[in-house]
Protein backbone atom coordinates (compact mmCIF):
# COMPACT_ATOMS: atom_id res chain seq x y z
CA UNK A 1 0.00 0.00 0.00
CA UNK A 2 1.24 3.42 -0.90
CA UNK A 3 3.23 5.45 1.85
CA UNK A 4 0.40 8.31 2.99
CA UNK A 5 0.34 11.81 4.48
CA UNK A 6 -3.07 13.98 5.29
CA UNK A 7 -2.78 17.42 6.05
CA UNK A 8 -5.89 18.33 7.85
CA UNK A 9 -6.56 22.13 8.55
CA UNK A 10 -8.77 24.82 7.21
CA UNK A 11 -7.00 27.24 5.09
CA UNK A 12 -5.94 26.49 1.96
CA UNK A 13 -2.76 28.60 1.94
CA UNK A 14 -1.59 26.85 5.05
CA UNK A 15 -2.18 23.25 3.31
CA UNK A 16 -0.79 24.43 -0.48
CA UNK A 17 2.32 25.26 1.07
CA UNK A 18 2.99 22.62 3.77
CA UNK A 19 1.90 19.98 1.19
CA UNK A 20 4.95 22.02 -1.25
CA UNK A 21 7.12 21.57 1.89
CA UNK A 22 6.27 17.77 2.59
CA UNK A 23 5.94 16.46 -1.32
CA UNK A 24 9.55 17.86 -1.63
CA UNK A 25 11.11 16.32 1.70
CA UNK A 26 9.24 13.16 1.42
CA UNK A 27 8.88 12.14 -2.27
CA UNK A 28 7.84 8.54 -1.28
CA UNK A 29 4.45 9.63 0.18
CA UNK A 30 1.76 10.74 -1.24
CA UNK A 31 -0.05 14.03 -0.14
CA UNK A 32 -3.12 14.72 0.40
CA UNK A 33 -5.67 17.37 2.10
CA UNK A 34 -8.78 17.84 4.06
CA UNK A 35 -10.34 20.84 5.11
CA UNK A 36 -12.18 19.90 8.25
CA UNK A 37 -13.20 16.66 10.50
CA UNK A 38 -15.59 14.89 8.37
CA UNK A 39 -13.11 15.40 5.42
CA UNK A 40 -10.75 13.39 7.76
CA UNK A 41 -12.68 10.89 8.07
CA UNK A 42 -14.06 10.27 4.55
CA UNK A 43 -10.05 10.11 3.39
CA UNK A 44 -9.32 7.81 5.89
CA UNK A 45 -12.25 5.26 5.34
CA UNK A 46 -11.34 5.58 1.95
CA UNK A 47 -7.30 5.21 2.21
CA UNK A 48 -5.57 5.07 5.52
CA UNK A 49 -2.74 7.44 6.29
CA UNK A 50 0.52 6.77 7.72
CA UNK A 51 0.43 9.99 9.37
CA UNK A 52 -2.04 12.69 9.88
CA UNK A 53 -1.10 16.29 10.59
CA UNK A 54 -4.09 18.02 12.16
CA UNK A 55 -5.43 21.77 13.45
CA UNK A 56 -6.91 21.55 16.20
CA UNK A 57 -9.46 24.79 15.19
CA UNK A 58 -11.12 23.31 12.05
CA UNK A 59 -14.61 22.59 11.57
CA UNK A 60 -15.55 19.66 13.11
CA UNK A 61 -12.84 19.74 16.02
CA UNK A 62 -13.78 19.37 19.85
CA UNK A 63 -9.98 20.01 21.23
CA UNK A 64 -8.78 16.43 22.57
CA UNK A 65 -11.90 14.77 22.66
CA UNK A 66 -11.57 14.53 18.58
CA UNK A 67 -8.31 13.22 18.93
CA UNK A 68 -8.55 10.31 21.29
CA UNK A 69 -12.15 9.31 19.37
CA UNK A 70 -10.00 9.70 15.96
CA UNK A 71 -6.87 7.38 17.67
CA UNK A 72 -9.20 5.12 18.45
CA UNK A 73 -10.95 4.49 15.13
CA UNK A 74 -7.57 4.71 13.47
CA UNK A 75 -4.74 3.53 15.84
CA UNK A 76 -2.66 2.84 13.06
CA UNK A 77 -2.17 6.74 11.64
CA UNK A 78 0.14 8.37 13.65
CA UNK A 79 -0.99 12.22 14.38
CA UNK A 80 0.82 15.66 14.88
CA UNK A 81 -1.09 18.32 15.99
CA UNK A 82 0.64 21.37 13.96
CA UNK A 83 -1.76 24.16 15.35
CA UNK A 84 -0.78 28.22 16.52
CA UNK A 85 -1.87 27.31 20.31
CA UNK A 86 0.69 26.79 22.61
CA UNK A 87 -0.88 26.96 26.29
CA UNK A 88 0.45 24.26 28.13
CA UNK A 89 -3.00 22.88 29.14
CA UNK A 90 -4.07 21.87 25.74
CA UNK A 91 -0.25 20.44 24.78
CA UNK A 92 -1.31 17.84 27.82
CA UNK A 93 -4.40 17.32 26.32
CA UNK A 94 -3.35 16.33 23.18
CA UNK A 95 -0.41 14.14 24.51
CA UNK A 96 -2.91 12.25 27.06
CA UNK A 97 -5.46 11.67 23.92
CA UNK A 98 -2.12 9.53 21.79
CA UNK A 99 -1.22 12.21 19.68
CA UNK A 100 2.55 11.24 18.42
CA UNK A 101 3.66 15.49 18.20
CA UNK A 102 2.93 18.88 18.61
CA UNK A 103 4.11 21.58 16.48
CA UNK A 104 3.09 25.53 15.99
CA UNK A 105 2.36 26.70 12.79
CA UNK A 106 4.53 29.58 13.49
CA UNK A 107 7.51 27.22 13.58
CA UNK A 108 10.53 27.71 10.92
CA UNK A 109 10.23 24.81 8.23
CA UNK A 110 13.11 22.51 9.07
CA UNK A 111 11.31 22.13 12.42
CA UNK A 112 7.70 20.95 10.85
CA UNK A 113 9.91 18.54 8.44
CA UNK A 114 11.69 17.41 11.59
CA UNK A 115 8.12 16.75 13.60
CA UNK A 116 7.10 14.49 10.68
CA UNK A 117 9.94 12.27 10.29
CA UNK A 118 10.50 12.00 13.97
CA UNK A 119 6.66 11.00 14.46
CA UNK A 120 7.07 8.76 11.41
CA UNK A 121 9.65 7.09 12.69
CA UNK A 122 8.03 6.40 15.89
CA UNK A 123 9.05 9.07 18.17
CA UNK A 124 6.87 11.71 20.12
CA UNK A 125 7.95 15.27 19.17
CA UNK A 126 7.76 18.91 20.79
CA UNK A 127 8.50 22.03 19.29
CA UNK A 128 11.24 23.10 20.63
CA UNK A 129 9.57 26.44 22.00
CA UNK A 130 7.11 24.20 23.93
CA UNK A 131 10.21 23.03 26.08
CA UNK A 132 8.91 24.96 28.63
CA UNK A 133 5.91 22.73 29.15
CA UNK A 134 8.02 19.94 29.86
CA UNK A 135 10.68 17.70 28.46
CA UNK A 136 9.30 14.56 25.83
CA UNK A 137 9.73 11.85 28.61
CA UNK A 138 7.18 13.45 30.64
CA UNK A 139 5.21 14.04 27.68
CA UNK A 140 5.63 10.35 26.63
CA UNK A 141 5.18 9.14 30.44
CA UNK A 142 1.88 10.87 30.55
CA UNK A 143 0.47 9.31 27.62
CA UNK A 144 0.86 6.04 28.74
CA UNK A 145 -1.17 6.49 31.32
CA UNK A 146 -4.57 7.67 32.23
CA UNK A 147 -5.90 10.57 30.22
CA UNK A 148 -5.23 13.97 31.83
CA UNK A 149 -8.39 15.42 30.12
CA UNK A 150 -10.99 16.96 32.06
CA UNK A 151 -13.45 15.03 34.37
CA UNK A 152 -16.42 13.60 32.90
CA UNK A 153 -19.41 16.13 33.48
CA UNK A 154 -22.69 14.79 34.24
CA UNK A 155 -26.41 16.45 33.09
CA UNK A 156 -27.11 19.60 34.18
CA UNK A 157 -22.87 21.02 33.95
CA UNK A 158 -21.96 19.25 30.51
CA UNK A 159 -21.01 21.47 28.05
CA UNK A 160 -21.43 21.10 24.48
CA UNK A 161 -20.15 22.25 21.16
CA UNK A 162 -22.79 23.38 18.52
CA UNK A 163 -22.24 20.25 16.53
CA UNK A 164 -22.23 17.82 19.14
CA UNK A 165 -26.05 19.14 20.58
CA UNK A 166 -27.50 18.32 17.16
CA UNK A 167 -26.20 14.82 17.45
CA UNK A 168 -27.17 14.76 20.82
CA UNK A 169 -30.63 15.78 20.39
CA UNK A 170 -30.97 13.43 17.48
CA UNK A 171 -29.29 10.77 19.94
CA UNK A 172 -31.79 11.45 22.01
CA UNK A 173 -34.78 10.91 19.79
CA UNK A 174 -33.30 7.60 19.10
CA UNK A 175 -31.85 7.88 15.97
CA UNK A 176 -29.45 5.20 14.45
CA UNK A 177 -25.55 6.58 13.59
CA UNK A 178 -26.71 6.10 9.98
CA UNK A 179 -29.94 8.46 10.50
CA UNK A 180 -27.61 11.33 12.11
CA UNK A 181 -25.23 11.35 9.67
CA UNK A 182 -27.70 11.93 6.96
CA UNK A 183 -29.72 14.28 8.80
CA UNK A 184 -26.62 16.88 9.69
CA UNK A 185 -24.36 15.80 6.61
CA UNK A 186 -21.80 14.50 8.20
CA UNK A 187 -19.76 11.07 7.56
CA UNK A 188 -20.49 8.15 9.71
CA UNK A 189 -17.24 7.62 10.86
CA UNK A 190 -17.84 12.03 11.84
CA UNK A 191 -20.76 10.62 13.86
CA UNK A 192 -18.91 8.73 15.79
CA UNK A 193 -16.79 11.02 17.09
CA UNK A 194 -18.54 13.58 17.72
CA UNK A 195 -20.65 10.73 19.85
CA UNK A 196 -16.94 9.15 21.46
CA UNK A 197 -16.57 13.42 22.96
CA UNK A 198 -20.77 13.39 23.64
CA UNK A 199 -20.30 10.18 25.79
CA UNK A 200 -17.30 11.30 27.91
CA UNK A 201 -18.49 14.49 28.68
CA UNK A 202 -22.08 12.54 29.99
CA UNK A 203 -19.40 9.72 31.95
CA UNK A 204 -22.44 7.24 29.56
CA UNK A 205 -20.49 4.10 28.49
CA UNK A 206 -22.91 3.33 26.09
CA UNK A 207 -25.40 4.57 23.33
CA UNK A 208 -28.25 3.35 25.32
CA UNK A 209 -27.02 5.52 28.63
CA UNK A 210 -26.06 8.40 26.95
CA UNK A 211 -29.59 8.51 24.92
CA UNK A 212 -31.08 8.27 28.82
CA UNK A 213 -29.14 11.03 30.18
CA UNK A 214 -29.31 13.14 27.36
CA UNK A 215 -33.60 13.18 28.11
CA UNK A 216 -32.20 14.88 31.71
CA UNK A 217 -30.89 17.77 29.44
CA UNK A 218 -33.00 20.68 28.17
CA UNK A 219 -32.19 20.33 24.55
Amino acid sequence: MPKRILIADDHGLLRQALRQLLSDEFPDFAVAEAEDLDSVMVQLAVAPADLVLMDLGMPGMAGAESLLALRAAHPNSRILVVTGTEERCVILECLAAGVHGYVLKSSPAEDIVRAVRQTLAGDIYVAPVLAAVGNERAFAQRRAGAPALAPAMRPGTARFTGRQMHVLKLLSEGRSTKEIARVLELSPGTVKIHLAAIYRRLNAHNRTEAAMLASKLNL
